[in-house]
């Protein structure tokens, strides 16, 4: 009796353990806050995010991230990428422009009347936005983010329930 309730206690300290692991090094949990991010994710969600995604791959256009505030690092902010490095970038009366062609933003409801001179992301940066592009503080203001901010990709939406599900 005394091994197999030692046996459960040891099979116990081993999964915390490796839950803890995994929660430092591969997957972290992000509330949303504000609603930079609207409608694609709603102030209070809670997401995981990937914290392998840009150790074996490079971000992509498109992929919503979690990342160290330039201005301040203590802060951590969720944007999308929408330029990567050597992409040329431009905003015509809120209409997005990447290298030369209109991109479609389904998931853009209030894109705003904003103009923005072309500018060319450099090497070992990405240029991201939020969907409510009129509420959003990014890459327009404080400019192209260095990968190394990069915190990780958010993948999926864990509560509420009703919201569950892959980020789009």
């Amino acid at each position: 009796m005394r091994e197999t309730v030692r046996d459960i206690l040891e099979v116990i300290v081993v999964a915390f353990f490796i839950a803890m692991l995994i929660r430092g090094l591969v997957i972290e949990t992000f509330i949303v806050q504000g609603p930079s991010m609207e409608p694609t994710l709603i102030n209070g969600e809670r997401l995981l995010v990937s914290k392998l995604a840009y150790k074996f791959g490079e971000p992509g256009r498109g992929d919503v991230v979690v990342l160290r505030y330039p201005l301040d690092q203590s802060k951590d902010y969720i944007k999308r990428v929408v330029a990567v490095e050597g992409d040329t970038v431009e905003l015509r009366l809120g209409r997005l422009y990447v290298n030369g062609i209109l991109q479609q933003e389904p998931y853009v409801r209030f894109p705003g009347l904003y103009n923005m001179a072309s500018l060319t992301v450099p090497e070992n940066t990405v240029f991201v936005m939020g969907d409510h592009r009129t509420d959003s503080e990014d890459s327009r203001f404080f400019g192209p983010v260095g990968v190394e901010l990069l915190k990780g990709k958010a993948i999926v939406i864990i509560w509420p329930l009703k919201a569950a599900g892959a980020i789009k």
